[in-house]
C-alpha cells in the first residue's frame, strides 16, 4: 500500500512562515520532502530560517510578503511558481492581535478600538482569504491541492478580552466551509479546505496575555490551564501531526471540517 502521508516534492506555501508556529510547520513540512516557501514579514527570521532549512539538504525560499497585499501576493506567487513550478499546499498561518481590539480587565467593550479592530479583522481573515485566492488559482493548472486556515479556540467558543481576534478567527472558519464546498463543486475534487483549531500555546502574538514580566503565568494563563485536561499549554510541534494529516492523502476526502488541537479545553465544562 503506497504511504498515504508522503509529501516528497510538493510544494507548500506557508503565510505567517516565520512565526512560532509557522517556522515550526515549515520546518517540518521540509524535512517531510516539500519544497517550502516561506512568506512573512520579517526578513532577517525568514531568511534565516530558510538558510537553517537549505543547510539541512531541505528546499526552502523566503519572500517577504504583505497577507493584506493582493499585488505583493501576486508577485510572491510568481516567484515561487518560477523557482517550483507549482503550488500544492497552502498554510494560512500569519495572524495576530493589537491591544486595541482587547478589553483588558479595567475596560469594557465600549474602549474598544474601533480601528485596531479593523486592522486585527484585516490580518486574520483578509490575510486568510486573499492569500487564497491568489495561490488557489495557482493550483488550477496542477489539478487542485490543500489548503489548510489557521483558526483558533476563540472561533469555537468565544473566549473572554480577545473580542477582534475571536471575531476575525470565528469568520475564518465560515470561510473555510464556504470555500470547501465552492472549490469542489466548481473545480473538482481535487481541492481540499479544511482549517485547524490551535489551543493555547504561547506565542509572540500573545506573550503578554500570558506571562507577566517576570515570566511567571499570568491569572489568565492559570485560569487557561485548569480548563484545559491536559493542564499544560501546547508546543508548537504537537501541531505537527495534524497538519502532516491535512495536507497529505491521508485526508483526501475530508474537507470543510475544522480540526482541533487544544489539550481538550473546548471539550472540557466543569
Amino acid at each position: 500500500m503506497n504511504n498515504l502521508f508522503d509529501i516528497d516534492g510538493r510544494v507548500a506555501v506557508i503565510t505567517g512562515g516565520s512565526g512560532v508556529l509557522g517556522s515550526a510547520m515549515s520546518r517540518y513540512l521540509a524535512s517531510q520532502g516539500a519544497k517550502v516557501a516561506i512568506l512573512a514579514r520579517n526578513e532577517e527570521k525568514g531568511n534565516a530560517l530558510a538558510a537553517g532549512i537549505r543547510s539541512e539538504g531541505h528546499e526552502a525560499m523566503f519572500l517577504k510578503t504583505d497577507v493584506t497585499d493582493r499585488d505583493i501576493l501576486e508577485k510572491n506567487c510568481s516567484d515561487v511558481l518560477a523557482a517550483y513550478g507549482k503550488v500544492d499546499i497552502l498554510v494560512n498561518c500569519a495572524g495576530g492581535n493589537m491591544p486595541g481590539a482587547t478589553i483588558s480587565p479595567d475596560k469594557t467593550i465600549f474602549d474598544i478600538s474601533i480601528e485596531d479592530f479593523r486592522k486585527v479583522v484585516d490580518l486574520n481573515l483578509f490575510g486568510t482569504v486573499i492569500p487564497t485566492m491568489v495561490f488557489a488559482k495557482a493550483m488550477l493548472p496542477t489539478g487542485g491541492g490543500a489548503i489548510v486556515n489557521m483558526a483558533s479556540e476563540s472561533a469555537l467558543r468565544p473566549l473572554t478580552r480577545v473580542v477582534g481576534y475571536g471575531a476575525a478567527k470565528a469568520a475564518i472558519v465560515n470561510f473555510t466551509k464556504y470555500l470547501a464546498v465552492e472549490l469542489a463543486i466548481k473545480f473538482g475534487n481535487t481541492f481540499r479546505v479544511n482549517a485547524m483549531a490551535p489551543g493555547f500555546f504561547i506565542t509572540e502574538q500573545n506573550r503578554t496575555l500570558m506571562t507577566n514580566p517576570d515570566g511567571s503565568y499570568s491569572d489568565r494563563a492559570k485560569t487557561i490551564l485548569a480548563h484545559t485536561p491536559f493542564g499544560r499549554f501546547g508546543e508548537a510541534d504537537e501541531l505537527l501531526g495534524s497538519l502532516h494529516y491535512l495536507v497529505s492523502d491521508a485526508s483526501r476526502f475530508v474537507t470543510g471540517t475544522v480540526l482541533v488541537v487544544d489539550g481538550g479545553f473546548d471539550a472540557f465544562s466543569i
